[in-house]
């Protein structure tokens, strides 16, 4: 009795989670363009979703954007992970506490703090600011995938390349990279997925014509929630749950490894 009520209760909660995606994916193939009516299946809004100029241009603006912070954050996040990880020094435990900070802060706390640095140093509001403010959050979540993942191997392989006379340089090129490489590529992967998924704090941090993906569909939804922005969500969000596997995947098949 009580694992059937306990299986009730795992499907009343996935069901809680999931159906609206599912409600949405579905809508993005109604033949109407209001939104709770059902009409009959069609492609129609996708192919408007692969040819509208204005979504191309939002699409594009968000791979500049999530390529160029997620290139910045995996090297500023790997450098910090490695030197927190080998080295002690005076405030080594407050400053690996700060990683959780940009986790635990409200978006929108983040946004406005953003906002009001970049008026305060007079820095141009379009992607170089919307790039800034996602290195600020992504680091950290980049951070700390590499350290567990430099947690998980033994510091005796560094300590043998430093006796065999290898310089500090090459120990983390030739020893550390290597190792860490499944938590760079799976920290690269998840910033990358939240840059592109980000409306909050690119909402705040945007100039004029500075519009991303996100920004775009809410920009859609002030005229009515629609098929063509189902179909543009669904593909977000497909996106999204790909890029977060492809991660979930390499970290475990790393962990595997010797």
């Amino acid at each position: 009795m009580r694992s059937r009520l306990g299986d009730a209760w795992l499907w009343g909660v996935l069901a809680f989670l999931y159906l609206p995606v599912l409600v949405l994916a579905i809508y993005s193939f109604n033949a109407s363009r209001f939104a709770l009516s059902w009409e009959g299946f069609t492609l129609e809004w996708y192919l408007r979703v692969f040819t509208s100029p204005e979504i191309a241009r939002a699409v594009r603006n968000t791979l500049v954007v999530s390529l160029v912070s997620t290139a910045v954050s995996t090297v500023l996040g790997t450098a910090l992970a490695v030197g927190l990880h080998f080295h002690r020094f005076p405030g080594r435990n407050l400053l690996r506490g700060g990683f959780y900070l940009p986790i635990l802060i409200p978006d929108i706390i983040l946004a406005v703090a953003l906002l009001s640095f970049f008026a305060l140093v007079a820095f141009p509001l379009g992607l170089g600011s919307i790039v800034l403010a996602h290195v600020s959050f992504q680091i950290s979540f980049v951070a700390l995938l590499v350290r567990s993942r430099l947690q998980a191997f033994p510091l005796s392989l560094v300590e043998a390349a430093r006796d065999l006379g290898a310089a500090p340089g090459e120990v983390v090129r030739r020893v550390v990279l290597p190792l860490a490489a499944p938590g760079i590529v799976a920290g690269a992967l998840v910033a990358f997925t939240l840059s592109v998924d980000d409306f909050l704090i690119a909402y705040f941090t945007a100039g004029a014509g500075a519009s991303t993906l996100p920004i775009r569909i809410y920009s859609m939804i002030k005229r009515g929630v629609t098929p063509e922005v189902n179909a543009l969500a669904t593909l977000l969000l497909l996106f999204s749950i790909v890029t977060i596997t492809a991660s979930m995947w390499v970290l475990r098949r790393g962990s595997q490894e010797p």
